[in-house]
């Protein structure tokens, strides 16, 4: 963890991703109303930052066009995004990894067939996967999640495989089968701890790149349904606005930018703490 903080760009990344979650879990607080009411629509709709509504309630950053207070649901529209980012690189990182695991272990035409289908599945668009999975089921955040998740694992598969073969090429592998290690103890004890690192980075560099992608649904109408807030239903209820409120679309925006920038940075000083030699991978 020192290792990691010495590094500016990944304590950069902490800082900016910390502060979300910290507004994620105080939103109770924070918000001055609740983020789905709505009042008296005429009188509140589309009021400017740190204007004050009839009933003396200050809205720091404004209201939407039902005149719901934008800062309750900016903070509360943070725990659904960053939710879906976090939830969606665990089931992609999971499924990535047992792929490439089980691929590097078996050897033979088990790994030529699991990675045929990962370079199969790889060579689709994802956006256009994406779609097709969504239009098939109402949207809801089980289905963004689980969409978004199973879209996700390819590129983790192709980087646990190679790294779980480096790992099983060392000699003390070796040395451990010839002992008689069951093959689950040795992925347990050997494999997966000595192939966290890509695995790590691209879980890392996967979460802003999720709620990217969450944001991209909703403003097609296909992400977490409203009145529920994601920062990409906001964006998409302010589109219609940006000459006369451009406020409702900017400060959700600035939070999509600001969380995947984080996991950006984030996942380049995990690289460098975790192996320094090597360069980031690329987001997928």
């Amino acid at each position: 963890m020192n290792g990691l903080l010495a590094d500016g760009r990944a304590r950069a990344g902490v800082i900016m991703l910390g502060v979300l979650a910290i507004f994620a879990v105080l939103a109770p607080a924070i918000a001055p109303t609740d983020p789905i009411a709505q009042g008296d629509v005429v009188a509140t709709r589309f009021l400017a930052p740190l204007a004050v509504d009839a009933a003396g309630v200050r809205h720091w950053l404004g209201t939407d066009a039902l005149g719901r207070d934008l800062l309750g649901r900016l903070v509360y529209g943070a725990r659904i995004s960053l939710a879906v980012g976090l939830l969606a690189v665990t089931l992609s990182v999971a499924i990535g990894t047992a792929v490439g695991v089980i691929a590097a272990m078996a050897g033979g035409w088990i790994e030529r067939a699991l990675m045929a289908l990962t370079d199969a599945v790889l060579a689709l668009p994802r956006l256009v996967l994406l779609l097709a999975l969504v239009t098939l089921w109402e949207p809801s955040f089980v289905i963004v999640v689980g969409v978004i998740g199973g879209t996700g694992w390819m590129a983790v598969a192709r980087l646990a495989r190679i790294a779980s073969r480096r790992v099983l090429a060392e000699p003390y592998v070796d040395a451990a089968r010839a002992a008689g290690v069951r093959s689950w103890r040795l992925v347990a004890r050997h494999v997966l701890p000595n192939a966290v690192t890509p695995i790590a980075v691209a879980a890392a560099l996967g979460v802003g790149n999720a709620i990217m992608l969450e944001a991209g649904l909703a403003f097609l109408g296909l992400g977490v349904p409203a009145p529920a807030p994601s920062w990409g239903n906001m964006i998409a209820s302010g589109r219609d606005a940006l000459v006369h409120a451009p406020w409702v679309a900017t400060f959700p925006g600035l939070a999509v930018v600001a969380a995947v920038l984080g996991s950006n940075l984030l996942g380049d000083g995990l690289q460098q703490a975790l192996d320094p030699r090597a360069g980031a991978p690329k987001a997928t």
